[in-house]
C-alpha cells in the first residue's frame, strides 16, 4: 500500500481529526484513511451531475418523464416493502 506525508498541517486540524477518530472509536490514522477514502468515491468537483430528463432522453422511449419517473418510484417502493 502507499504512504502518504501531510506536511504544514495546521495543530487545530490534527486535534479535530484525533477527536473524530476517539468519536468513531479508531486511530487518528484510521480516521485520516476512512475520510480519504470517502472523499475519493464522492463526486468529482467539477463533474455536474446529470439530470433525470437528461439521463432519460439518452434513452428511446415513447413514455413520458413523468411515466418514468412514477414507474421508477412504484419499484423503489415495491424494493423497499421487501427489505
Amino acid at each position: 500500500m502507499a504512504q502518504v506525508t501531510v506536511r504544514r498541517l495546521d495543530d487545530a486540524v490534527l486535534d479535530k481529526l484525533k477527536a473524530r477518530a476517539k468519536a468513531n472509536d479508531r486511530s487518528t490514522e484510521a480516521e485520516i484513511r476512512e475520510i480519504l477514502r470517502a472523499a475519493a468515491d464522492g463526486p468529482v468537483p467539477g463533474q455536474r451531475k446529470r439530470s433525470l430528463r437528461e439521463l432519460m432522453g439518452s434513452a428511446p422511449s415513447d413514455r413520458t418523464v413523468e411515466e418514468i419517473v412514477a414507474d421508477i418510484r412504484a419499484l423503489r417502493d415495491e424494493w423497499e416493502d421487501r427489505g
